[in-house]
């Protein structure tokens, strides 16, 4: 038998000619294996990593993709991190912060998305995607489409309608829960229910929650807790997921079923951000199954728990109240009143003293201040008083025709009579000549300037 290298020797492996004896067939299989590991390239996971990162990141460059988004989930980092799909593939991608501030709209699961970006390898998951650089919106994706058009041909119905809501019990003593027996949503529900109520009873409904038949098995569960009266109020939900997997909770027959239960429903689909049909139809949304269990156990022990605290809480404020007010009245007597009415007084007529002599201070200041003011304005009009001015030897000489005053020799001409009037009595005088200029340096226009003689009178002398 001719061992042959690994490229030529597949057929070895299957195909066994009898006329070998099983040993020295066995020997030459081992051995022709040995040579296949000893002639084949030798990697390790992290060299193979890399050769294909650089294959890829080579080969594609920068491009362009356009799929439907799903599992769209912002990090607490700031980076957004997303899947692409169409109906044979998806790619995992990420856009990071620094690029995502500039989006004009914000990404939601089922939007037709065109990316621009660069293909990379994730080598941590030896996972490839692409990082992306820009992101534009291409329309609508097919599934968030069937979902819009489902949900306004329900609306239409009348199956979101809030008059159909019903409240849910106060104190309910059985819970329903479909969901998937197996899920993290179930042992959320259980472990909460357990803490905040344990003398609730649960009844799980068991059912898959995503895949084919998953939304007819919901219904029918839904169904079934409305026939049997299984629960005071049900809980319909389970954990995160992508679009996608949500799906059976947006079919038209759990809708139906959900809007159409007697008992009240409460929908706990996926996550906070996360949505299905079903939330619009049930009496109650809750955005995570956790919280679901938190809204329904809001029962009896609860309410117990607070009616004690409140009740320890009123007596021991009343026993402090009854203990202050005897505090209070157990140093007072008859005697003792006046003491206390005067001590809670006399302060109080200190005061008034005080404010008082401070306010008769402050008017006397005023009424000081006030009154030098006024000496000084009186001062200055007596200093600008024509009077004033007379006192010292001056007179003041109008012209008799028009009662102008005379300011300048200019204004007078030789026989004008004119009126002086000094500080005390009238003087009537005729102009005989006019100097012009200051003092006895002038130039005379006639021979001298003498006074009327004979229109002086006794209004001209003093006294």
């Amino acid at each position: 038998m001719r061992l042959l290298p690994y490229r030529e020797s597949p057929s070895i492996i299957n195909s066994r000619d009898d006329s070998i004896p099983a040993p020295a067939y066995g020997r030459a299989l081992q051995a022709n294996r040995k040579i296949r590991f000893m002639s084949t390239a030798k990697f390790t996971v992290s060299e193979l990593t890399e050769r294909i990162r650089l294959k890829l990141e080579g080969e594609f460059g920068t491009v362009l993709v356009e799929g439907e988004l799903s599992n769209c989930r912002p990090s607490s980092t700031g980076h957004l991190y997303f899947t692409l799909k169409d109906t044979g593939a998806a790619i995992s991608g990420v856009m990071f912060k620094n690029r995502l501030r500039f989006l004009a709209f914000e990404p939601k699961d089922g939007m037709l998305l065109r990316v621009r970006g660069a293909i990379s390898v994730y080598a941590q998951r030896g996972s490839y995607q692409i990082i992306c650089e820009e992101m534009e919106q291409a329309g609508t994706g097919d599934i968030l489409a069937l979902l819009e058009k489902r949900k306004r041909l329900l609306a239409e119905e009348g199956l979101f309608d809030e008059a159909r809501k019903k409240a849910l019990p106060r104190f309910p003593e059985i819970i329903g829960v479909v969901s998937s027996p197996t899920g993290a949503a179930v042992r959320d529900i259980l472990n909460i229910l357990k803490r905040r109520a344990a003398g609730v009873r649960v009844v799980i409904l068991p059912c898959p929650v995503q895949g084919a038949g998953a939304a007819e098995a919901i219904a029918r569960r839904v169904e079934q807790a409305n026939a049997w009266r299984l629960a005071d109020v049900l809980i319909v939900g389970r954990g995160g997921g992508s679009l996608e997997d949500l799906l059976p909770f947006s079919e038209d027959v759990v809708v139906r079923a959900v809007a159409a239960s007697a008992i009240p429903v409460v929908s706990a689909v996926g996550h906070e951000i996360d949505w299905a049909l079903s939330d619009f139809a049930c009496d109650l949304r809750a955005p995570t199954p956790s919280a679901a269990a938190e809204l329904v156990s809001e029962g009896r022990y609860d309410a117990a728990h607070i009616v004690e605290v409140l009740s320890r809480t009123m007596r021991e404020t009343i026993n402090a109240r009854l203990d202050r007010v005897r505090l209070l009245l157990k140093p007072f007597s008859v005697e003792d009143m006046e003491y206390r009415f005067r001590a809670i007084l006399q302060p109080r007529l200190v005061r008034f003293d005080d404010a008082k002599e401070t306010l008769l201070s402050a008017i006397a200041e005023r009424v000081r201040d006030l009154r030098i003011r006024l000496d000084l304005a009186f001062t200055a009009l007596e200093a600008s008083s024509p009077m004033t001015v007379m006192e010292r030897g001056f007179s003041l000489v109008t012209l008799k025709k028009n009662g102008a005053v005379v300011r300048s020799s200019g204004a007078v001409k030789p026989g004008d009579e004119l009126v002086i009037q000094p500080l005390d009595g009238i003087i009537n005088a005729t102009a005989d000549s006019i100097e012009t200029g200051g003092g006895n340096t002038g130039k005379r226009d006639t021979n001298n300037c003498d006074t009327d003689n004979n229109k002086n009178d006794a209004r001209g002398k003093r006294g």
